[in-house]
This record gives structure tokens, sequence and C-alpha cells, in this order.
């Protein structure tokens, strides 16, 4: 008795799932090596404020430089070295100097010569040393002093023969009156011509001197940065400046006086011409007055 066939085994592995299936806990990413990280294709975070470059414009300003001090003639006066600073000091004194007697001497000028000429125009047409006198009995002008110097003169010569000898010492007064307002004239106008000869020298003392602390301060600072050179070369041109200020005046007031008063002084001679005839004339009548005396 034949048995049955037996029914062929197959061996088939038991189906496995796919991969679609398979739990998540045990799905493994694997990362693509084209795939960039994450930290790659993340949009950059856009930047604070604070972090903002600033525009080129800003970039490109420069700080203007500091300067020490002012510079204005009050400033650079006192941040001067003492010695350019004392210098300053005489040099602003000798301007106050200058002005104050062109001042006096204007005024003194001016008076003295209107009354000199009031009192010419007075004795223009007097015949007399009396007559002369009395006109000028009130005055205090140069012609009146020599009205009554001659007239003093010929009345101390009343007793002398020789009439020339009169003349000649009326004439030495005349002289001397003229010199000693000569003298008061030009008082004071001396120290116009010592300002005006001595104070550019002295404003250039204190330029080199100013120069010169320059010069040692550009050698500590180490630096030739012209907004640190240039206050100090400024302080010493400013003395300088003082000087020039205070010499041209004087210079130019000196010799304005200086022809005022020759003017002055030739005014006083017309006088003194005019006083002279008149002495003549008197003595000639003095003279002539015992001759007709004896001729009646």
């Amino acid at each position: 008795m034949q048995s049955a066939p037996a029914a062929p085994q197959t061996t088939q592995s038991e189906p496995q799932p796919p991969a679609s299936q398979q739990p998540p806990s045990q799905a493994v990413a694997v990362p693509d090596a084209k795939t960039p990280p994450a930290e790659q294709t993340a949009a950059p975070a856009t930047p604070s404020a604070e972090h903002q470059t600033p525009p080129a414009t800003e970039l490109a300003e420069v700080p203007e430089p500091i300067l020490p001090h002012e510079l204005t003639p009050i400033g650079m006066f006192m941040a001067a070295d003492a010695i350019v600073k004392a210098v300053m000091i005489g040099l602003a004194l000798a301007s106050v100097v200058t002005w104050s007697v062109w001042l006096a001497k204007t005024i003194e000028l001016l008076g003295a010569r209107s009354r000199l000429l009031r009192d010419l125009h007075s004795v223009e047409d007097v015949r007399s040393l009396d007559e002369a006198s009395k006109i000028l009995q009130r005055s205090n002008s140069d012609i009146a002093i020599l009205t009554n110097a001659a007239r003093d003169e010929i009345h101390r010569s009343q007793d002398a023969m020789n009439h020339d000898g009169v003349k000649e010492r009326v004439a030495s007064l005349f002289s001397r009156i003229e010199a000693a307002a000569a003298r008061r004239m030009t008082r004071g106008t001396s120290i116009l011509a010592t300002i005006g000869s001595t104070a550019p020298f002295v404003g250039l003392f204190g330029t080199v001197w100013g120069i010169m602390n320059a010069f040692i301060g550009i050698s500590k600072t180490q630096t030739t940065n012209l907004a640190v050179v240039a206050p100090g070369i400024a302080e010493a041109l400013l003395a300088t400046a003082m000087g020039l200020v205070a010499a041209i005046p004087a210079v130019m007031i000196y010799n304005v006086f200086s022809r005022s008063i020759t003017g002055y002084r030739g005014l006083l001679g017309d006088g003194s011409a005019e006083l002279m005839r008149m002495v003549s004339r008197d003595l000639n009548r003095a003279e002539m007055n015992p001759r007709r005396m004896a001729a009646e």
C-alpha cells in the first residue's frame, strides 16, 4: 500500500513588516550628506540696533583740534609768560601816556596860540609901549610878558645916555623870554620821542621771548600740531603789535607838536619884532623931546 505523498514543506521566512510599519521608536533617521545642517539653512538673525554699522558720513567726521586757550587779545595776555605780560603792560602804559600828553599839549598849544593871535591883533596899531601895556594888562600871554619886560627895562634905563645899549638889553630880554616860552611848550614832548624810538624794540624783545617759550613748549610736548604751536607764537606777535601801537602814534604826535611849536615861536618872534619897533620909537621920542624943549 502506497502511502500518500507528503506535502512539500516550504521553508519560508516570516514576512518582515515594511519599513513604513515599523514603530516610530525604532526608526532611525540617517542624515544625508548633501543635506545642509540646520544651523546653515536657518535664516540669519536680524542684527539689533546697537550693532548696526554707522553710515559712511559719520565715519568720515574728524574731530576739530582743541586749542589750549582762547585766541583773543585778552586770552593770549592771560596765558602769556610773566615777562611777556610785563612787556605788554609797559607798552599799554606807554600808549596811555602818549594819548595823555597829546590831550594836554593840544589844549595848551591851542590856548596859547589863540591868546597870542588875539594880543597881536590888539597891539598891531599901538604906537608906544605904555599904550600896549594898558591894553594887555589883563592878559597872560607871552606878548604881554614881553611888553611888560620892555617897559620895565626902559624905565630902569632912563638915565642911560646910550640908547643903543637899551635896545641891546631889551633884545636880550626878548630872546630869554622866547626861549623860556619854547621850553614851556616843548615840556612833555620829549617822552613822545622816547616812546616812539624804544617801543618797537621793547615789543620785539617780548616777541623773541615768547617765541623762545613756544619752541620750548614744542620740545616738551614733542608735537608740531598747529593747534599747540599757534597760541605761543600768537602771544609773541601780540607784543610786537602792542609796541607798534604805542610807537606809531607817539612819533606822529611828536612831529605834529614840533611843527605847532615852531609855528608858535614864529608868531612870538613877530610879536617881539613889533615890540622892538615900539621900543625904538619910544627911545627916539625921549631923545627928541629935550631937543624940542631946548629949541623952544
